[in-house]
């Protein structure tokens, strides 16, 4: 069954032809680039394109019936091997298209899921992907018994055909429970970790932005990691979070799965967890390429506050940020700076930018934080082990008199520690 809803990988990438429907007026060609890039990153090459205008796609089966007889002759003639949809089609639809045409159909949402699998990387991040898997494959359970539905008797019996489908499908039901559950526990040991970085008041940034816009690259720049940045879609999807420190302040900036436009709900769904991790941002750095054209730079953005939105994080500061400033003339940067003054532009890969973008986060959380100097007397143990409790990067110096602490504290804590300071403040 497996095969019904996954793409197979041979030695020889697979030839698809991809098929679209577009309202009158619309211009789909962006959307059909990416399907490209999509499948590329699947290792399925594209050897044809086929696009029919109408005001919505036909409800059984999505090209309308001359159509589908000019999407037969071009399948033929361009030897291609499956038909990929740039939407998700419903199980209907692609039982009717793969029974009318003899081919495999597959949709937008399985070269996703596909990719997915491919690069999830830790135990949670498989989970979510065969959860997604699942959720999808549910409706569409079907073929394999298909040649035993006739055995069962007279009305009303159920033959074993039948009788073995239902059984495959409480089973996937029972499975996606648990998977559910692992989940739940998952996030529940993540809000956890959360909960010790938001006592100690360490600032939170989350980097969201389209995928393959460079946020891997720049969370290596800040932090001085070695998260993987090849350029292919999808390449990060589990949470990564690292830490770095500016001017004597620690922040934690975490990296997540990249946006598409039109990203599947069921993905949304599965991901829940992972996409709790922008929620949990003090601060959402969006990233977007400096190097797109403009239409499409504007596009993703829009599908990515799209996707925030979704997730409940439209409440949640956001600073843009354009990236891969490295990729454009003189003139188109200073077109940039001028049409987005609030943003900030960065070569994530050269790091130039790297450190206005460190001002901009930090300046942000300025009012948080407070510079302080105390002096804690060697008796006063119990407080130097509430300080160090704080996770705040501290400068000592051991004196006769006591012990210097200088440090940048919440400005709550500052105050809990007022008798103790010795900079006027």
């Amino acid at each position: 069954m497996a095969e019904a809803f996954h793409i197979v990988r041979d030695a020889e990438p697979e030839r698809a032809l991809i098929m679209a429907v577009w309202p009158s007026g619309h211009d789909g060609e962006a959307e059909l680039d990416e399907m490209e890039e999509l499948l590329r990153t699947a290792r399925v090459a594209t050897v044809g394109r086929i696009v029919q205008r109408r005001s919505a796609p036909h409800p059984r089966t999505y090209l309308g019936p001359g159509k589908l007889q000019e999407l037969q002759v071009q399948f033929h003639e361009a030897g291609a091997e499956v038909v990929v949809c740039d939407d998700e089609l419903s199980p209907v639809q692609q039982r009717i298209l793969e029974d009318t045409l003899e081919v495999r159909v597959i949709d937008r949402t399985t070269v996703i899921l596909d990719i997915f699998a491919a690069h999830a990387h830790t135990a949670e991040g498989n989970l979510q992907i065969e959860l997604a898997q699942l959720e999808y494959a549910l409706p569409r359970m079907r073929g394999l018994w298909k040649h035993l539905e006739r055995l069962g008797g007279g009305v009303g019996t159920r033959g074993p055909g039948e009788s073995q489908l239902e059984t495959d499908r409480r089973l996937a039901r029972k499975r996606v429970t648990l998977l559910k559950s692992r989940l739940a526990r998952a996030s529940q040991h993540r809000r956890t970790t959360r909960a010790r970085r938001q006592a100690s008041e360490t600032p939170s940034v989350a980097l969201a932005g389209y995928t393959n816009v460079g946020k891997s690259t720049l969370l290596n720049a800040l932090t001085g990691s070695d998260v993987s940045m090849a350029d292919r879609l999808f390449e990060t999807l589990d949470p990564t979070t690292r830490a770095y420190v500016y001017n004597g302040r620690a922040y934690t900036l975490t990296d997540t799965v990249g946006f598409i436009r039109k990203l599947p709900h069921g993905l949304v769904d599965a991901f829940s967890s992972t996409l709790e991790e922008t929620l949990a941002g003090d601060l959402i750095l969006h990233v977007a390429d400096a190097s797109a054209e403009e239409s499409e730079r504007l596009a993703q953005q829009q599908a990515v506050d799209a996707v925030l939105d979704e997730i409940g994080a439209r409440d949640i500061p956001r600073l843009l940020v354009l990236n891969k400033i490295d990729l454009v003339d003189p003139v188109t940067v200073r077109r940039l700076r001028n049409a987005n003054p609030t943003a900030v532009l960065v070569a994530a890969r050269t790091g130039e930018g790297i450190d206005e973008l460190e001002q901009a986060v930090a300046a942000f959380f300025a009012s948080r934080f407070e510079p302080v100097e105390l002096l804690v007397p060697h008796a006063q143990g119990a407080t130097l082990a509430a300080l160090y409790a704080l996770g705040t990067p501290i400068e000592r110096e051991d004196t006769a008199d006591g012990v210097v602490i200088r440090a940048h504290l919440p400005a709550s804590e500052a105050r809990r520690f007022a008798s103790f300071r010795t900079d006027g403040a």
